[in-house]
């Protein structure tokens, strides 16, 4: 039997961090037209190196085949909007950014962050893979190349345009299987002073609050500050400071630039640090147990269903995300138990969830069916969420969240 590697280090990979049985791709949303159709299931099985300490996942099918035409939007979410608004006026205050300078994201998607500099007349490169939602961020005005980045592409991307003073990768780093070839691509697009940020789910609150449902194909790996900066090391750049974020459930911003640049440590890093090393996530010992906290959750929210279907209430959904594909195809949830998920995206209305096939609707659709129960897929947007359809309310709703725990509000 075939023994997986480290994509990082290349030891092989022995340890068992969580597996979530077989699930198709997250965000592979089912045409009606298509409901006939099978689907491909993948392991769902995330490993803990025991040389390095990356959680992770094999990859089964390529970048390519997962995101050249993909159905998240990043601008239909109005709390990232912000996110990414208060993102630009920090960096450009900051680091003194003005017209002389250039801005380049990685995974640009529909250009919801590089807007904000070109608001500002700021010089900006989107970098998307996906070429549906590059042509959303050309609509916006944002100059947007259709190519997955690393070393090679950062070369011509370079040699077409020059360096970059500050390039960002939100939430992508998770999304790369060659994350070495990936990390190597910002050391050649920065300039001498320029600065990299990264931002990502934090691992150690994925384990502390149970989030096992951010776990799905199209995210390789899992990432602590100790294991991004060994990676950022090894590709001849350096941490000097983090952030910790309220994001996708509790996310840092790790700052970098070149090993030799002048950019000053900032205590944080010794921080995090600290804080990763009391949950042991530099031993095997930080990564145990947790897969017996995912089965609880599974049981709990099982017995909400099935009770709701013997008193006659009746389950919606809000959220068609990547992250409530992995929690229900790992319950064995289906229509039978949430008759509908609504969803603001036209891209994602009008399709069938892969593997648990709930059809996806518009939220218009959801509230006219009066469920008793919408269970937020999107747990992160509860807030958010539930103040957009408060009208739930109205005939006595309630709104069930399934992590860290069961919660009926």
């Amino acid at each position: 039997m075939r023994t997986p590697t480290c994509r990082a280090c290349r030891a092989a990979l022995r340890h068992t961090f969580v597996d979530l049985g077989m699930s198709p791709l997250s965000n592979s949303y089912v045409p009606r037209d298509r409901a006939g159709d099978g689907e491909k299931f993948y392991p769902l099985h995330a490993y803990v190196c025991d040389s390095c300490f990356l959680v992770q996942l094999e990859e089964f099918e390529t970048p390519a085949q997962i995101f050249s035409d993909y159905a998240y939007f990043s601008s239909f979410s109005t709390g990232w909007l912000r996110h990414a608004e208060a993102y630009a006026a920090a960096m450009i205050r900051r680091f003194a950014l003005g017209p002389q300078h250039r801005v380049v994201e990685i995974a640009s998607n529909d250009g919801y962050l590089l807007q904000y500099f070109v608001a500002r007349g700021i010089p900006v490169l989107g970098v998307e893979p996906a070429a549906n939602v590059a042509a959303e961020a050309r609509k916006r005005g944002v100059p947007t190349e259709v190519t997955f980045f690393g070393a090679e592409s950062a070369r011509k991307l370079y040699d077409a345009g020059g360096g970059a003073d500050l390039m960002a990768a939100n939430n992508v780093l998770a999304h790369v299987p060659d994350i070495i070839d990936f990390v190597t691509g910002f050391r050649i697009m920065l300039k001498r002073e320029g600065v990299g940020t990264f931002e990502f789910p934090h691992l150690l609150k994925l384990i502390a609050e149970n989030q096992f449902d951010t776990i799905y194909h199209e995210h390789f790996s899992y990432l602590s500050l100790g294991v991004v900066r060994q990676i950022l090391e090894r590709c001849g750049l350096r941490v000097f400071d983090v952030e910790m974020l309220p994001t996708h459930g509790g996310s840092l911003r790790v700052y970098f630039c070149h090993a030799d640049a002048g950019h000053v440590l900032a205590p944080s890093v010794a921080g995090v640090l600290a804080n990763e090393t009391a949950a042991q996530l530099d031993e095997l010992a930080g990564y145990g147990g947790f897969a017996g906290k995912v089965v609880e959750i599974k049981c709990r929210a099982l017995e909400f269903l099935v009770r709701a279907h013997d008193d006659g209430a009746t389950v919606c959904a809000y959220g068609a995300a990547a992250k409530g594909n992995t929690f229900l195809n790992y319950c064995g949830i289906g229509p039978e138990f949430v008759r509908m998920v609504a969803d603001r995206s036209p891209h994602k209305q009008g399709t069938l969830l892969p593997g648990s096939r709930i059809p996806v609707v518009s939220p218009e659709a959801m509230l006219a069916a009066k469920p008793d129960y919408v269970l937020i897929l999107p747990w992160n947007l509860k807030d958010e969420i539930a103040e957009q359809m408060s009208a739930v309310r109205a005939w006595g709703g309630r709104f069930v969240t399934a992590i860290p725990h069961l919660s009926v509000t």
